[in-house]
């Protein structure tokens, strides 16, 4: 298909023969031609043709001149230089988010008396007065109750700041929501779904925009300090393709091509986990995996590129302090032995019944709110939801502080100078062994204590995650996921312990843990827990595995995250194949043909192409015997994206396919620019011009906007073939021959609806409202 598109008529003077000369009113391609109207899904071979078409114009005119050649440089290079700009950008609001968010997590509790500004623990670095054992106390920072009223102690002191706790979170959440519902309604959610759906062809306008960019990053800080369980890795993703999106109308070769600027998202994707969980080859592996749709080599490349310049750019701002890219590194110093696999695959039995448990609860009450007055009151959900978090919140320690600190301390090895409470073990004061080692002890009651908070705070997890993730404000799903699965983890993690501890002569333990070894590491349970659990929701196997290295820095433990994360992903595949990205791409009815679903049903093209039996014939447009007052008609009273241009009515023989906005630009285009042009005018898509008595008004030449090879298949291509060629080309549409003759059409939407009807599905659900 001819890339440069213009209009071209015949002169009012021409003879009877219509021999006279042609002009082209227009030399450059008209404003908007082969742009897309919103909702609409993109045309992938149109695309493809189109950038083939300006990369050769190019490289044919760098032959031409110095500085032709330069542009034709610049253009190669531009793709490196967005891929740069976007891991810089990225990086940078994944720092100041981090910081943004650790500081105001704290101000929930207490305040920094030397500078405001300071986090809880940057402000009791600086002190001079705090003493190891009590490394969290310090005379700078100063808990609201004991600001307010001097008292630190005491039931009075306890209320107090119970009451504020949840006023901040109160204050946070409205913030939060109020700026998503007025300046950027589509801030919301985690934003992997409709990423997915852009991925694969589908524009949402303004998904993507500097509004929602901006209101994103700052409602994102405000949602995760309000405590509610959730978390900023997944709307990170959203933040990165903003900026993608941002950098992509800087150069016309993404700008103008939606096909391009589809493979430079895909890369801002793999940028975004990148920054959200210190794993930049994970985070390429998760788009190639999980969020992409077309990914050829060269955006694997790029890929890898940005996701390096995010992940430099997120340490040089060393949010956390630690000269780590995340908040939970950790170092284990025993391995793991075979028999502790076991446990291991129990965890990735949970993970995959929470994940099935979650998704099918989340839908069903993501649907009431869509379905009830519930969807009419967004900002009193949040209110609500975040009122009860904080209530039931603040009383347990670990539901108390914010989702990654939680996880840190659940991943955390035992050392000798760990004080918190998983680390109350009786400790033998004839021990002395270097600090990396210290042997299996039995546990103390801080340890039981804390088993029991564990136990509270996963069930509170598990059940106001559900009514979470959905509401009006950005929310991730992958922190809180992972803290179910640490939870769970660890408590499995100091059972096992301590059953071989007490005993040690069982068969299962007498081969590999011997009394004073330290066997067993609570934490790898935790984080193989987490991995879990995470697998369960989202189905990832691959990319979690490398994240979750990537976050621990442990290879040897590969071997039990993979374990895990097949077994979840296997245990929930059982129950049903959508992860909760997928899930939730249905129920808001996004045409998505997901590469994984098989279409085994053994229908035909003609079963599922439209007209059908008792339907009004197909629009179509003659090749020379149509006006435009005929043409203008025809888009007022139907609503389809294109129509088929045959010879004649009669004959019904196809020539090719001309899409409505194009249709529509050019007869606009061709009044304004060109006298003579009126309703009575023939349009013609031939060559030549059809033969007309010289008094006829002046004829107008459409054949620059008609696809001359349209993508055909005849009436008994079975449906299993036409849906693969609709995953692995991206087609909009295809028409439906026999012998060349025009029979129906067959849209992307037909084709989904067609799948949902096999499968016993409302094929009306599939409809984007």
């Amino acid at each position: 298909m001819e890339a440069a598109e213009g209009l071209s008529s015949a002169t009012p003077t021409e003879e009877m023969n219509g021999a006279g000369n042609l002009m082209d009113f227009l030399d450059e391609p008209f404003p908007d031609v082969g742009t897309y109207e919103d909702f609409h899904t993109i045309d992938w071979l149109r695309e493809k043709s189109r950038d083939t078409d300006r990369h050769r114009k190019i490289t044919s005119k760098s032959k031409e001149s110095m500085w032709e050649l330069i542009k034709s440089l610049l253009d190669a290079w531009s793709g490196w230089v967005v891929m740069l700009l976007i891991g810089l950008l990225s990086g940078t609001l994944a720092g100041v988010i981090d910081l943004a968010v650790d500081w105001m997590t704290d101000l929930k509790e207490g305040v920094c008396l030397s500078a405001f500004w300071y986090s809880h623990e940057q402000c009791c670095w600086t002190s001079n007065e705090t003493t190891f054992d009590d490394r969290d106390k310090c005379p700078q920072w100063q808990k609201w109750a004991e600001l307010m009223t001097g008292h630190a102690e005491g039931a009075g002191a306890y209320v107090l700041n119970y009451f504020l706790y949840i006023l901040w979170a109160l204050l946070f959440s409205f913030l939060a929501v109020s700026l998503v519902r007025v300046f950027a309604p589509y801030a919301c959610g985690s934003g992997i779904p409709e990423i997915k759906t852009i991925l694969s062809g589908f524009i949402i306008r303004g998904y993507l925009g500097k509004w929602t960019l901006l209101i994103k990053t700052v409602t994102l800080v405000l949602a995760v300090s309000s405590g509610l369980s959730l978390g900023k890795e997944g709307p990170l993703v959203h933040v990165a393709c903003c900026c993608g999106n941002l950098f992509c109308s800087l150069f016309s070769k993404y700008s103008k091509n939606e096909g391009k600027r589809r493979e430079v998202l895909s890369a801002a994707a793999a940028a975004g986990v990148s920054v959200a969980f210190g794993a930049p080859i994970g985070g390429v592996l998760f788009s190639l995996e999980e969020v992409s749709y077309y990914f050829p080599l060269k955006t694997l490349w790029r890929s890898f590129f940005a996701a390096l310049v995010a992940a430099f750019t997120l340490r040089s701002i060393n949010p956390f302090g630690n000269s780590r890219l995340v908040l939970f590194y950790v170092e284990y110093h025993t391995p793991w032995y075979m028999a502790e696999l076991v446990p291991f695959i129990l965890l990735g039995v949970f993970g995959g019944l929470w994940g099935t448990l979650f998704i099918r609860a989340n839908i069903a009450w993501c649907r009431r709110r869509k379905t009830t007055q519930l969807g009419k009151y967004p900002v009193l959900e949040v209110i609500a939801v975040t009122g009860i978090t904080a209530l039931l919140a603040y009383p347990n320690p670990y539901t108390r502080r914010s989702t990654s600190e939680l996880i840190s301390e659940l991943f955390n090895d035992c050392g000798a100078l760990e004080s918190s409470q998983l680390c109350d073990y009786v400790n033998n004061p004839n021990m002395s062994r270097p600090v990396d080692d210290i042997p299996d002890r039995p546990a103390g009651p801080g340890v039981y204590n804390a088993l029991w908070q564990l136990a509270l705070a996963l069930i509170f997890k598990i059940v106001i995650t559900i009514f979470t993730f959905g509401m009006k404000i950005p929310s991730g799903l992958f922190i809180p996921s992972m803290a179910v699965g640490a939870i769970a983890g660890r408590i499995v993690g100091i059972a096992v312990e301590q059953m071989a501890y007490h005993h040690h002569d069982w068969i299962i333990f007498k081969n590999w843990c011997r009394p004073g070894a330290d066997c067993v590491t609570p934490g790898l349970y935790a984080m193989v827990g987490a991995a879990a659990c995470l697998g369960g929701v989202t189905r990832m196997t691959v990319s979690l595995v490398v994240i979750m290295f990537e976050l621990t820095g442990g290879l040897e433990y590969i071997v039990p995250l993979m374990a895990a994360a097949v077994t979840s992903k296997w245990v929930a595949d059982a129950f049903g194949k959508e992860g909760i990205y997928e899930s939730h791409i249905q129920l808001n009815g996004y045409p998505y043909l997901d590469v994984r679903d098989e279409f085994t049903h053994r229908t035909l093209a003609t079963d599922v192409m439209r007209p059908r039996r008792n339907d009004p014939p197909l629009a179509v447009l003659t090749q020379d015997s149509t006006t435009v007052e005929d043409v203008e008609t025809l888009i007022k009273d139907t609503d389809y994206n294109g129509f088929p241009v045959v010879v004649s009515r009669e004959s019904e023989r196809l020539i090719g396919f001309v899409q409505r906005r194009d249709l529509t630009l050019a007869i606009k285009t061709a009044r304004q620019k060109q006298d003579g042009v009126v309703s009575s005018s023939v349009v013609y898509f031939t060559e030549d011009a059809p033969q007309s008595p010289s008094s006829n008004p002046q004829q107008l030449k459409l054949r620059r906007i008609l696809n001359l090879s349209p993508f055909t298949v005849t009436d008994h291509t079975p449906m299993e073939t036409v849906v693969d060629i609709f995953r692995k080309l991206g087609l909009r549409q295809c028409l439906v021959t026999r012998s060349g003759r025009l029979l129906g059409i067959i849209t992307k939407k037909d084709v989904l609806r067609h799948m949902a009807q096999m499968m016993n599905q409302d094929p009306e659900s599939i409809m984007f409202n």
